[in-house]
């Protein structure tokens, strides 16, 4: 049974953050790169039981994903989180047995000023031994695998 680490790069986002971690549910680890002195992303990340990890000058994001305990990783943003219908297909997903080659995409529902809309997919869920990602998100890389659900971009905390 493949397990995922969850990574997020985070900049004073304490107050959004918790809304994410609620979701993170099917992940094994959830690993926050904070880029702040303030303690506040610290305190919430660990009332979820994620490790946070403090930003370090000059390391790339992608190059985060060789801290994670395990070689699938759900790359989110602060802003976002898993809708249960996204929560339920990586639990499923997690009962298949993946390629190690095999990436998959998100459909994103993005909330704007109240209003809802739908974006194309993008590649969330990568092996990093197989995907070199030097930015925070990995590349939108054409043949991926997209799971049913959506994950939620919001405007505000």
């Amino acid at each position: 049974m493949p397990k995922i680490s969850a990574i997020i790069h985070t900049r004073n986002d304490a107050p959004r953050l918790g809304r994410l971690l609620e979701t993170l549910r099917p992940c094994d680890q959830v690993l926050i790169i904070d880029d702040t002195d303030d303690d506040s992303v610290e305190k919430v990340a660990h009332e979820y039981g994620a490790v946070v990890r403090k930003c370090i000058p000059g390391v790339t994001p992608g190059a985060y994903s060789m801290d994670a305990q395990h070689e699938w990783i759900l790359c989110m943003l602060p802003n976002e989180s898993l809708s249960e219908g996204l929560e339920a297909s990586l639990f499923s997903w997690k009962e298949g047995e993946p390629k190690r080659e095999d990436f998959f995409a998100v459909v994103v529902r993005e909330e704007k000023e109240g209003e809802w809309s739908e974006h194309p997919s993008e590649v969330r869920l990568i092996n990093r031994c197989c995907i070199n990602s030097t930015g925070t998100l990995p590349p939108n890389l054409e043949g991926a695998f997209v799971l049913p659900g959506h994950l939620l971009r919001f405007d505000h905390p």
